[in-house]
């Protein structure tokens, strides 16, 4: 699903008249790491697409629900400057995102650098044209971080709790 156009740098290049990068994220509890993920994508491309992550897909790879409902993360991504459009990611498939959004880079975080993970997604994109960029992690922040911060000043009620649950 496109949620559309956000503030960005312009319009989409044509086909080969520019590069588009997707810059795939949770982006949950949105911090300076997010930003300099983005700001570095921005760098290495004409025209970017922010792939956030849906809250279902979220919670089967990391085990847990995010923080912020997608669609309120994906407002937030649309608002960041450097991000020309958003796509909500329903599928963990990267190939089939590709088909969708059809972009020239993939940008990931250096932790899937030389793991299996990783090179298979190389392999996979290199057969359609897709160059893959790694960026380093914010070292000193991450949303797990914050996350266990706000654990620690206020244990989460039990009403909260359910809360997000139903969400």
């Amino acid at each position: 699903m496109v949620t559309g156009t956000a503030g960005g740098r312009g319009a989409r290049p044509a086909r080969g008249a520019g590069v588009v990068g997707y810059a795939p994220g949770a982006w949950d509890l949105f911090h300076v790491g997010h930003l300099n993920v983005l700001r570095q994508a921005a760098a290495h491309c004409d025209y970017l697409i922010a792939g956030v992550v849906d809250d279902d897909m979220l919670e089967r790879a990391k085990g847990r629900r995010p923080v912020v409902p997608v669609h309120e993360r994906a407002e937030i991504v649309s608002h960041i400057g450097y991000v020309d459009e958003v796509f909500i990611e329903t599928q963990p498939d990267k190939l089939e995102t590709w088909r969708r959004c059809s972009f020239d880079v993939f940008f990931k975080g250096d932790d899937w650098r030389g793991t299996p993970k990783g090179d298979e997604l190389e392999r996979r994109f290199a057969a359609v044209g897709v160059q893959v960029v790694y960026f380093p992690y914010t070292v000193h922040t991450s949303s797990t971080k914050l996350r266990r911060a706000l654990t620690l000043l206020e244990p989460p009620s039990e009403d909260l709790e359910t809360l997000a649950l139903e969400s």
